[in-house]
């Protein structure tokens, strides 16, 4: 997110939602007292999660939660990111297509013939896309569900006209910083750590379960070396390896080469 010249009246605040849970604007919610010095410091103009009262744009700062799963949403994306001066994409769903983007990898109509009843009526695309494919993001906030304290973070940051100070590196960080040991190297247990981002203060290795890569992918993810470890060490099977890329971030585009790679040697198997 680029430096900027913060306006003289309080700059406007967009919280904006597409195809996902609303657990990331719930993540804004739980901030409590910290969200008071932000409604101090901003006008949040809207936020339908929070007040029903919604003022026009155009927004100095947009907040994007969720991805883009119908013709009217890939429309609708376009006309916020024109309303808005910094567009912010927030948790899995938003910079990586979340959950749902598990549909990329099947045929959609197989799903709503099973589903609806009349499945003429759906209106849908093929796959779940992250925001990015669709408009230029200025940030990208990752996490399933974000953290409070990064989201707090990047509105600090905005506000200062600074770039946010977002850790890159692994959550195997975390757990050093936590004294946590390595669960695969102590008791055998999978873990995503070493090629997920940091954020989530390493919660799962702390109660001994490996990481399932809420946070995405971190910077330079050596996803062939993990998966060379599950294999060689903890005897994890090639389609074991496909699903564990294949979770909240799976259409992150390290996970899912990864868990695209190793399905093809499956099917060759």
């Amino acid at each position: 997110m680029a430096s900027h010249t913060m306006p003289t009246a309080k700059p406007k605040l967009g919280v904006f939602k597409f195809a996902s849970c609303d657990g990331c604007q719930l993540s804004l919610l739980d901030c409590e007292d910290e969200l008071l010095a932000v409604a101090g410091a901003v006008d949040i103009a809207n936020f339908p999660e929070a007040s029903r009262a919604v003022e026009e744009g155009p927004y100095d700062l947009a907040l994007v939660e969720g991805s883009i799963t119908t013709p009217h949403d890939a429309e609708r994306v376009i006309e916020v990111r024109r309303q808005s001066k910094f567009l912010i994409s927030i948790g899995a769903c938003a910079t990586a297509g979340g959950i749902q983007a598990l549909r990329n990898w099947k045929d959609v109509d197989d799903f709503t013939r099973v589903v609806y009843a009349t499945p003429e009526y759906i209106s849908t695309l093929d796959r779940s896309t992250p925001i990015s494919v669709h408009v230029e993001v200025d940030f990208e906030l990752r996490g399933c569900p974000i953290s409070k304290t990064q989201l707090l973070e990047l509105v600090a940051a905005f506000l200062q006209g600074r770039r946010p100070n977002i850790p890159t590196y692994s959550v195997c960080v975390e757990c050093k910083g936590r004294g946590t040991p390595c669960v695969m190297v102590s008791h055998g247990t999978p873990c995503l750590g070493p090629v997920t981002q940091a954020g989530c203060g390493a919660i799962c290795p702390a109660y001994n379960r490996g990481c399932y890569g809420c946070f995405g992918p971190m910077e330079s993810p050596n996803t062939a070396a993990l998966g060379h470890w599950w294999e060689r060490q903890l005897d994890v099977p090639v389609p074991d390896l496909v699903d564990a890329f294949r979770g909240f971030n799976a259409y992150a585009e390290a996970f899912r080469t990864a868990s695209d790679d190793y399905e093809l040697r499956e099917s060759r198997d």
